[in-house]
């Protein structure tokens, strides 16, 4: 961009258009140039990317130099806020980047040896110079800045910083004003706990970069290699589905081989603990070595065989719920001791979140949702069959509440949207475990219920601050202002995007076809599943709701009912084909569900009338007996 200086003080941008911030507010984020200068009374600037941070809304620069002078203690004391651009580090030639390192080191150290008593250095990365994305440095030096991680409330999370935090940043240390619908970041602050070694803290800061980086080149074909596979499952679930019901007559089909039966078990096991098994495979540093997807694949493939061969050897394997109980228990436990321990496993994970995306640091990610809520009801399910019909929705309600709480709460998944989801997964699951259908009364609980939790968690995301707030906070505060339909307008095109790009759209899609086309069939098992274990029922239909609901409020599309149909479907195969298996097997015992049934309804009527005869009075219940006694 043309930089004039006609004056010799200050400097314009000729080329800059004077209706920029008309044509900016009329885009969805109304983004203001010029705001962080228009916030102070004098800004300086020295070369000509601080020329444009520097410009006010109509192009004007108080002063500025091409170049920093031999001696800028004056430039630099003359204004509060001094921008100065150290140059561009470019090109692939080592030697190259030396130089132009070097270059920025020499113009830095004569800023540090120039600045003014009691001033505040920012010394920041903006952007990248190629197609690549690489986190980018960020130091503070100066009064309220102790040694330690920068951090700030819009990430939460230690050593990680936004871009749009440095103006507000700024205008705290000038003690300004930071109105927060000019700036979306939130002012950084210095955290404990970084090492003592200089050399230790930034090669622990390079390794963040390196796996951000890794992660990014594996993510996309993981997920896609994993559709793949749950798909070709889904097929492959027909034959043995149409087979698995004997049925009487010459020409009834003969059952699959025992063998192949339990290859198909082994592998629909295998596909639900998938996804956990590569957050597990985080705790390996397999981005540190010359191969990282391949090491990955092998750490996750060594994950994925060790857990499904605890579900298949396992006290729990017998029982056509057995392995869905023992997958969902396992996976509630790897993706809760994350949460509980700081969400490490999440940050730059392949099935985490990325600090390059910039969309979240901290709590649970999308991935991380999916698999949590489904895992924390599909256990709740598990609980609630082996109860008494009247207790399930108790046992239900409580363990989705602990999920709740550690999805919503701040300082654990803080993520409000994926909490009010699972609330209404959790009341419809509770409304109808006790068997029959989404009656008006279940349902006006449910919804009432749900209407409760969603207030308390939003009037959560409201008090924290704003560069924190999720969706719900977000859309809540803007309405409040006037402006509500730009977050409904970020969270409609996010969710867009995501329906779009993401492999797990297709797990979905998959999901949905097989559950139409093959489980709900006569010969699918799945209606005998549901019919048997209601409790099951209640929690597959919660998983739905939750899943999708999760998904829109925060903008993530089908990413969390992918991530939940990943674990949630192979296992209903599994459900549905061992329930085929054993139709013909009766029971003598009481373990018989027929009988339990049965058992059930005959001491219902028993109690029922117990309580109309205890209703009568005691002369008219004397006189009852002393007929039935002379009968």
């Amino acid at each position: 961009m043309k930089i004039d200086s006609p004056d010799g003080l200050g400097a314009s941008l000729p080329d800059q258009d004077p209706n920029i911030t008309e044509l900016n507010q009329e885009q969805p984020y109304g983004t203001q140039p010029g705001a962080l200068a228009e916030a102070v009374r004098c800004t300086a600037a020295v070369g000509p990317g601080a020329a444009i941070a520097a410009a006010r809304p109509y192009g004007r620069v108080d002063r500025y130099q091409v170049t920093l002078p031999e001696h800028p203690e004056g430039l630099l004391s003359g204004c509060v806020l001094s921008i100065v651009d150290l140059g561009t580090i470019a090109g692939n030639a080592s030697q190259v980047r030396q130089a132009a390192a070097r270059q920025a080191d020499q113009t830095l150290a004569k800023v540090l040896a120039s600045r003014p008593p009691r001033s505040l250095v920012i010394v920041a990365g903006l952007s990248d110079t190629d197609l690549s994305s690489r986190l980018h440095v960020a130091i503070a030096d100066g009064p309220g800045y102790p040694a330690g991680w920068l951090s700030s409330s819009s990430t939460s999370r230690a050593g990680y910083l936004q871009l749009v935090d440095l103006a507000p940043t700024v205008l705290t240390a000038l003690n300004k004003p930071n109105p927060t619908k000019l700036f979306a970041g939130q002012p950084a602050t210095s955290i404990a706990g970084r090492p003592a070694d200089l050399a230790t803290a930034v090669s622990r800061l390079s390794d963040a970069d390196r796996e951000a980086s890794a992660q990014r080149q594996v993510t996309g074909w993981f997920l896609t290699f994993l559709t793949g596979f749950e798909l070709l499952l889904f097929v492959a679930m027909v034959p043995f589905l149409r087979r698995a019901r004997r049925y009487a007559g010459p020409r009834a089909a003969r059952p699959m081989p025992p063998r192949l039966v339990l290859t198909l078990e082994v592998l629909l096991v295998a596909a639900s603990v998938t996804l956990p098994a590569a957050l597990v495979a985080d705790v390996v540093p397999w981005w540190r070595t010359g191969a990282p997807g391949p090491i990955f694949s092998a750490v996750t493939l060594a994950v994925v065989a060790a857990l499904t061969t605890a579900v298949i050897i396992g006290p729990w394997r017998a029982g056509a719920l057995g392995p869905l109980g023992a997958v969902a228990g396992i996976v509630a436990t790897i993706v809760g001791v994350d949460v509980l321990t700081g969400a490490r496993l999440q940050l730059n994970g392949v099935v985490g979140y990325s600090a390059l995306e910039g969309g979240r640091y901290a709590g649970l990610g999308t991935v991380g949702l999916g698999l949590l809520l489904a895992s924390i009801l599909l256990v709740a399910g598990w609980l609630a069959q082996r109860w008494r019909r009247r207790w399930r929705p108790v046992v239900i309600t409580l363990v989705g509440g602990i999920g709740v709480v550690l999805v919503g709460s701040p300082y654990l998944g803080a993520n409000a949207g994926g909490a009010v989801a699972l609330t209404a997964g959790t009341c419809v699951a509770a409304a109808i475990s006790t068997g029959g259908f989404l009656t008006f009364a279940r349902l006006a609980w449910a919804v009432l219920t749900g209407l409760a939790v969603t207030t308390g968690f939003a009037l959560l995301d409201l008090v924290r601050p704003v560069g924190d707030r999720g969706s719900l906070g977000r859309i809540i505060t803007e309405a409040q202002e006037g402006s509500g339909a730009s977050a409904i307008h970020q969270t409609g095109v996010a969710n867009a995007a995501s329906v779009l790009s993401s492999p797990l759209t297709l797990v979905v899609l998959g999901s949905g076809l097989l559950l139409m086309l093959v489980l709900l069939r006569p010969w699918g098992g799945f209606k005998r599943l549901l019919g048997l274990y209601p409790a099951v029922r209640a929690v597959l239909v919660g998983v739905g709701v939750a899943g999708l609901l999760a998904g829109f409020l925060d903008g993530a599309g089908f990413v969390v009912a992918g991530a939940a149909a990943a674990i949630t479907m192979p296992l209903a195969c599994l459900g549905a084909l061992r329930v085929l298996d054993r139709a013909d097997e009766r029971s003598t015992g009481p373990a018989d569900v027929e009988a339990a049934v049965a058992a059930d309804l005959l001491r219902r009527l028993l109690m029922r009338r117990w309580r109309r005869l205890r209703r009568l009075p005691r002369t008219a219940l004397r006189r009852l007996c002393r007929t039935a006694r002379h009968r």
